[in-house]
């Protein structure tokens, strides 16, 4: 019959969200750097696009979402959805390799910096305690990588319950370790600017609070869709991208603790507080 569907791809329907999407992210962007020119509308602005940002995301999804709930994502197209996600998440490991690059050039090259003194991490410097509260969130994460493995299985095996268990471990260890990353963030020794070990300190570190921030959303959305009773083991793409992201985000903590809470804090003072 002419026009019956041949194969096993899904061929989207025109959409409003990519034109969306570019739209808000320019005015995003354009407003953010208006608001850092001290442009009266920049702050508008940039609300305006971030508003619309989010809302293309939400509505986007949700359009995947009915995709998947109405069959339309065959074996082949949930193929293509794991290589986007793999891609993805290669862009985001490229992402912290920067950060990463810019604390060893600086920690390995302190004679190249006057303002340092010389050695790494700069003179009059305390550093956070890295067997205190950074040794604790490195447990809570690594023990919310079991949970969220639990749960994948649990959902292989079509247990239901343990699903949601795993799930709700998961999100309050992530919650739990961003309560701790803002204590310790009120708390630290030095701050953002002025020297060169703060910017790097929390910038990286930062940016992978923000990380576990999205991926506790994930896995509350996963959630929501759980109880909704999304998620078969044979279809659980959504569910399968929160995992991966989620010990993508226990990996990079593992490298943040080790090389900028160990290897470089080793040798200088440690706050008391």
């Amino acid at each position: 019959m002419a026009g019956a569907k041949n194969h096993d791809y899904h061929i989207l329907p025109p959409s409003f969200w990519p034109f969306m999407g570019s739209m808000t992210a320019l005015a995003l962007t354009g407003g953010g750097v208006m608001w850092m020119h001290s442009h009266p509308f920049g702050p508008w602005v940039f609300a305006l696009g971030l508003a619309g940002v989010l809302a293309t995301m939400y509505f986007w999804w949700a359009d995947v979402i009915r995709e998947a709930r109405a069959g339309d994502h065959t074996p082949v197209v949930q193929l293509h959805l794991r290589y986007g996600m793999i891609l993805f998440i290669a862009s985001e490991v490229m992402f912290f390799v920067g950060w990463f690059w810019a604390f060893f050039d600086f920690s390995l090259f302190p004679s190249t910096v006057d303002a340092v003194g010389g050695t790494w991490p700069p003179k009059g410097i305390e550093v956070i305690d890295p067997f205190a509260f950074p040794l604790l969130n490195t447990m809570i994460l690594l023990c919310s990588g079991t949970t969220v493995t639990w749960a994948h299985h649990a959902l292989l095996h079509g247990d239901r319950a343990g699903l949601k268990k795993g799930l709700w471990c998961t999100i309050l260890l992530g919650a739990l370790f961003s309560c701790i990353q803002v204590y310790e963030y009120v708390h630290a020794p030095f701050a953002f600017k002025g020297l060169n070990y703060g910017a790097a300190f929390f910038m990286a570190t930062g940016f992978h609070g923000f990380h576990v921030l999205i991926g506790t959303i994930f896995l509350i959305v996963c959630l929501v869709r759980t109880y909704k009773g999304d998620f078969t083991p044979r279809q659980h793409f959504g569910f399968e991208a929160a995992a991966w992201y989620w010990h993508f985000v226990d990996v990079v903590w593992l490298f943040l603790f080790v090389t900028i809470y160990v290897w470089g804090g080793w040798g200088a003072p440690i706050h008391a507080g």
